[in-house]
């Protein structure tokens, strides 16, 4: 097949006649050759093994074979939340993306990551006209796009989510990281996180102890919309500037395309210090946003298992002014931003928002499952991880049949690798701190981290590290940086 957005029909046609004509020559037995080449240099990179329990095996696997169906030939098209898998949402994309399957692919399969980020990037022309239309300087993604306009009718929810144009800048700065890609970074990476963080200066502001707040937002959580200082938002966009500044003074010719004025980078850099991150003195957690921990409780223990999910059953008014999470967010904050806070507010702030959240959406259950790993719980971290495998090898939310849970398939990879093989990449050098639950007896991922493959195997005793291919790797361990060598 052929296909133009922009030219002309004779010129298709002489595309798929040329395309016939290769193939031809090529022949079947060619096709196929070239076909297995293809999957077998993704799976000796990708290959998760899991020893324990076979239907998590079955489901990692199932769930890569389907983040490469997606995404292998994207060409620099949006991945869908359904992929190519179903009807469901109309083929819209969403932050699903950016935030859940472009992490798995840019440690897996990093070529398809740096296609969905020039998608984004062909479509910052109407992220500055979004921008625009909300009275902001810089570039606003949307919440919900196929070609790059949003695409969503005025909704609290979507509407005021600008987390969305963080989470784009951060997979770009993720990318960037892992693959050491120059020309990405000055061709895609600077333009995006300019632009973006041209709006975060101008969407918040400084108050009168000259803290940097960012007011009126929607953040993961869709049971709380337009709040003050979502937690997870301003972590993201203080990441987002700093990841500007850093770009625009290293690249200052395609910085200047921008026309960046010289004051820029340490304007960005002074509100990210500046950010404000409400803290509960009282019950020593953050709250989700600013005055979540005060809100009245929902009446979780009047409901009936038909009560759920609470959206279909309850006016989004009554959800909004109560403490009920849909999906984690303030939790997702501890697997970001996980640099931010310390190992005890972890513990207390994961213990607080298991109390509140429902899981409404299946989005939540991966991150739940990774913090519980770093906090401990490992049965319940186990638990959580089959939640997301297994949402649609199962049929958990009733609702396969409009496509897969393509962000929820991916958190299959993230919760066995991010989860118990401990994996962060928020620190200078890659970071693990690996730990199985008691049902696991090995764990055994890659990571492509710039021309290098690194191979983890994990026991419950002991894990190795191990270069698959390429060069020498530096990495902490528990803290411990070691260096492994070919």
């Amino acid at each position: 097949y052929g296909w133009s957005g922009r030219r002309s029909l004779a010129s298709v046609r002489a595309q798929v006649r040329g395309s016939l004509s290769e193939a031809r020559h090529t022949g079947w037995d060619g096709l196929v050759s070239s076909q297995k080449e293809f999957l077998d240099e993704f799976w000796h990179n990708a290959d998760v093994v899991v020893e324990g329990d076979e239907e998590m095996q079955q489901a990692v696997r199932f769930a890569l074979f389907h983040l490469l169906q997606a995404s292998a030939r994207g060409e620099r098209r949006a991945i869908p939340a359904k992929g190519l898998t179903g009807s469901g949402y109309d083929g819209h994309a969403f932050w699903d993306s950016e935030t859940f399957v472009l992490p798995v692919l840019t440690y897996t399969w990093p070529h398809a990551a740096r296609d969905a980020l020039h998608w984004r990037h062909a479509t910052l022309d109407m992220a500055r006209e979004r921008a625009q239309q909300l009275n902001l300087a810089g570039a606003t993604f949307p919440w919900r796009t196929i070609a790059g306009r949003e695409c969503s009718g005025y909704w609290p929810a979507s509407t005021a989510a600008f987390h969305v144009s963080a989470d784009v800048s951060d997979a770009v700065l993720r990318y960037v990281k892992a693959t050491s890609d120059e020309d990405f970074h000055k061709e895609v990476g600077v333009p995006i996180l300019v632009e973006t963080a041209r709006m975060w200066l101008e969407l918040g502001s400084y108050d009168t102890r000259g803290e940097f707040r960012i007011a009126g937002v929607t953040g993961p959580d869709e049971y709380s919309a337009i709040v003050d200082n979502n937690v997870y938002t301003n972590l993201m966009a203080a990441r987002n500037m700093r990841g500007a500044a850093e770009a625009a003074v290293r690249f200052p010719e395609e910085a200047a395309k921008l026309d960046l004025k010289p004051e820029e980078p340490e304007e960005w850099l002074r509100a990210a210090e500046a950010m404000h991150i409400p803290f509960d003195e009282g019950q020593q957690v953050h709250p989700q946003a600013d005055n979540f921990t005060h809100h009245e409780l929902w009446p979780f223990e009047k409901m009936e298992a038909s009560d759920y999910p609470l959206m279909l059953n309850y006016p989004y008014f009554d959800l909004y002014r109560k403490q009920v999470v849909k999906q984690a967010d303030l939790v997702l904050a501890l697997f970001t931003n996980g640099d931010y806070f310390t190992p005890e507010q972890k513990r207390r702030n994961f213990a607080y928002y298991e109390g509140v959240t429902v899981r409404d959406s299946s989005l939540s259950a991966c991150a739940q499952s990774i913090i519980a790993a770093e906090t401990g719980h490992l049965d319940l971290a186990w638990k959580y991880l089959q939640e997301t495998a297994l949402v649609d090898l199962h049929n958990l939310a009733h609702n396969t049949s409009d496509g897969l849970h393509l962000a929820a398939t991916a958190g299959t990879w993230l919760g066995l690798v991010c989860g118990f093989g401990g994996f962060r990449d928020y620190h200078d050098l890659p970071a693990f701190a690996p730990r199985l639950p008691s049902n696991l007896t090995r764990l055994n991922f890659k990571l492509r981290l710039g021309e290098s493959t690194l191979g983890v195997d994990v026991t419950s005793s002991e894990v190795t590290y191990r270069l698959v291919r390429g060069h020498a790797i530096e990495l902490t361990h528990y803290g411990e940086t070691v260096v492994v060598a070919p």
